[in-house]
């Protein structure tokens, strides 16, 4: 179990594998993965994971050496798998983007809408990390787009195995815009790396200005930072100044961008982000010509 939060006791389900299909295992699944190992997966009965910062709760029976050796063991575990993730991403052309956030913050809604307003754009796919229920990915199903729900149990987080699963059901197309939208939680996905090219923080103004000094891990992280629900101000004493210049403090290189989802105020930036660097994973990819004609026509 993790023991940062208490988590791992539950076990994964990714929808289009059958009841009977459990991790760890031995099979010949298509995402590139070395999978004759002898270990858990994080997320999982059985396992244990740390954050990044040196704080860690001591495991009963456990001596700090033995906890870190195990925290490198998952870690580097993840690691391989999230390096098979990034190259395939890249051989399919396709930009991986990891939606991290405490509950709450507005993520799935902020989703939603950029589904709806890029989909006839832009090629989407969506993996959605819930612990329990399929009722976000039923939203995004709605919109037209394509997701995989996977579930977690008791699991905090996403883990770049579980991701590699999902694509295989996803059939993610070439030059496609892949949104992860992690399990809703500010410390342990932070250290998960799962074969992406940016983590995308969203911070809603209703959680308070020094969440990115409360948890630097995750603000250290992320490459950009979506301060979320700004319609609300009016209604809230929220100071924006400091809360960019705590997550500045974390993370000198983090872009930070003002939307709503509600209004739709600020989000043409976050779309221009979003064309940007799909743009830039396309330069020169061999999918290039036939994806864009294949928008062009749709």
């Amino acid at each position: 179990m993790c023991t940062v939060c208490g988590c791992g006791e539950g076990e994964t389900r990714i929808e289009g594998e059958s009841a009977d299909h459990e991790h760890p295992h031995e099979h010949g699944h298509t995402h590139g993965h070395d999978h004759n190992h002898d270990h858990h997966h994080p997320g999982e009965k059985g396992d244990l994971h740390f954050g990044k910062g040196p704080a860690r709760a001591h495991a009963p029976g456990m001596d700090q050496a033995r906890m870190v050796a195990i925290e490198q063991d998952i870690l580097g575990k993840n690691d391989q798998y999230a390096a098979a993730n990034r190259s395939r991403f890249a051989q399919l052309g396709v930009l991986a983007l990891n939606l991290v956030s405490s509950p709450g913050s507005g993520k799935t809604t902020l989703l939603t809408r950029t589904l709806y307003d890029l989909k006839e754009e832009i090629r989407l796919a969506v993996i959605e990390g819930d612990q329990e229920t399929s009722n976000d990915a039923d939203r995004i199903r709605a919109t037209g787009v394509p997701a995989i729900q996977v579930n977690t149990g008791k699991g905090c987080h996403l883990d770049a195995h579980q991701v590699g699963h999902a694509v295989d059901h996803l059939g993610l197309p070439e030059g496609a815009l892949l949104m992860i939208e992690n399990v809703g939680n500010l410390v342990c996905p932070a250290a998960f790396d799962l074969g992406e090219a940016h983590k995308v923080a969203i911070l809603s103004v209703t959680e308070g200005e020094d969440k990115p000094i409360k948890y630097p891990d995750m603000f250290h992280a992320a490459d950009l930072l979506l301060l979320n629900k700004i319609d609300l101000f009016p209604h809230l004493q929220f100071d924006v100044a400091r809360c960019m210049e705590y997550a500045r403090r974390v993370n000198p290189g983090i872009q930070i961008l003002q939307v709503s989802a509600t209004s739709g105020e600020g989000m043409d930036q976050w779309y221009r982000w979003l064309r940007l660097n799909r743009e830039a994973r396309l330069v020169g990819h061999t999918s290039t010509a036939g994806t864009r004609a294949a928008e062009a026509s749709a």
